[in-house]
């Protein structure tokens, strides 16, 4: 085993606080830190500790490292990436393509020899993206379509005569028609519906009417920071989610959504594609993300842990990843999983223990574990471990 060193992501829309506390660095930091990623991606892979970075490793000894079953599914790659997420304010609306849909776009891009790193480029490599992102504070997010029904009489509520034709092709042709309404709107229609809408929204809000207060607050402040972006009328269709700390929400491919506030550990499929519809000064693109959308309605479910080997589980219908929150006493727990894993601590002093002896994981540290390597951990601390959900 050994321990990671992880690249940090600056993006302005993240915490100047949670990572640099995390981590042990001076708080508040310089400059926003938005995201820890731990994991193999080619574009920022973790460090071991003798030098060689994570996928160099495991394109040397993929079997070893990996085991026969994950090498046989995913080839000769980490299939998930772990991150911590903060974020101050809100990311874009955004939205990932399913397997299919990723080495089609890749390929098209590759063959119209679009360069990786053109502003423009949609697909940024040939997998699909499903997530996982659990709580580790309050964390609010707009994550898929709410009913129908309701995005009608949230819309209507307003009374805003721009919005009348958004209402009437939602009333007759339900999201697959109202959407891309919004999103090819004129910029000058787009800006004069975005303001009234938030206006409108902020009244209700002023007036302490509970009925959608949570979606028309955020449509307000949505607006103040992307004013004319369609992404603020988007919004108010979405569902609202606000997570415990331990919560946790299953976004899969297709899904609409956007984070707003607060830190969590994010677990993915390892993949870079983002599709983003809105909220965003980034390139945006329509066609490929209509085509990539998934237009049902109805409640998003939170996610609560089951008992697991090794701790509290959080079930996923993917093969790619797989998370359990792990308490560890004073004394010995073992960890030995099927598949690698990938150890972060975020609270306490976890000392872990293997063939090749004991590596300590002060908090905010983590660690790469081989598959089947027995390895045993003891705390006092709070591990997430991620490893492979490979059934048999």
């Amino acid at each position: 085993m050994w321990q990671l060193t992880s690249a940090i992501r600056f993006y302005p829309w993240g915490s100047r606080t949670v990572i640099p506390e995390l981590l042990g660095q001076p708080s508040p930091a310089e400059r926003p830190h938005a995201e820890l990623w731990m994991g193999a991606h080619p574009d920022d892979p973790s460090r071991l500790d003798d030098g060689r970075s994570l996928d160099t490793a495991i394109a040397e000894e993929a079997e070893r490292l990996l085991g026969p079953a994950v090498v046989e599914r995913f080839g000769p790659r980490l299939p998930f990436l772990v991150k911590v997420l903060a974020a101050d304010t809100p990311l874009s609306l955004q939205a990932h393509p399913t397997m299919e849909q990723a080495a089609a776009g890749y390929a098209a891009e590759e063959a119209a020899g679009i360069p990786h790193d053109d502003p423009t480029r949609t697909f940024k490599d040939p997998w699909h993206k499903p997530e996982l992102l659990l709580a580790l504070t309050t964390f609010e997010a707009l994550c898929g379509f709410r009913p129908v029904e309701e995005s009608l009489h949230c819309l209507a509520k307003l009374q805003v005569p721009e919005l009348k034709p958004t209402i009437a092709a939602l009333a007759r042709g339900g999201l697959r028609a109202a959407i891309p309404q919004l999103l090819a709107l004129s910029g000058k229609r787009r800006a004069a519906l975005v303001e009234a809408v938030a206006s409108k929204a902020a009244t209700f809000v002023a007036a302490h009417d509970p009925e959608f207060i949570n979606t028309y607050r955020w449509a307000a402040a949505l607006a103040e920071s992307y004013p004319g972006d369609a992404g603020v009328v988007i919004s108010l269709m979405c569902n609202h989610l606000k997570l415990a700390p331990g919560e946790a929400v299953f976004l899969p491919a297709g899904n609409l959504h956007a984070y707003l506030s607060g830190a969590g550990v994010e677990v993915m499929a390892s993949s870079d594609n983002v599709l983003r519809g809105g909220l965003t000064r980034k390139h945006v693109d329509l066609a490929a993300l209509i085509e990539v959308l998934d237009f049902s309605d109805g409640r998003i479910p939170v996610l609560h842990p089951v008992l697991g080997p090794g701790g509290l589980r959080y079930r996923v219908p993917v093969e790619d990843f797989d998370l359990t929150r792990v308490e560890l006493d004073d004394q010995a727990g073992t960890l030995t999983t099927r598949g690698p894993q990938v150890l972060l601590c975020t609270e306490g002093r976890a000392v872990l223990a293997a063939a090749d002896g004991e590596l300590v994981l002060e908090k905010g540290q983590s660690a790469f574990v081989p598959a089947g390597a027995p390895v045993s951990a003891r705390g006092p601390a709070l591990l997430f471990r991620t490893t492979t959900n490979l059934r048999g």
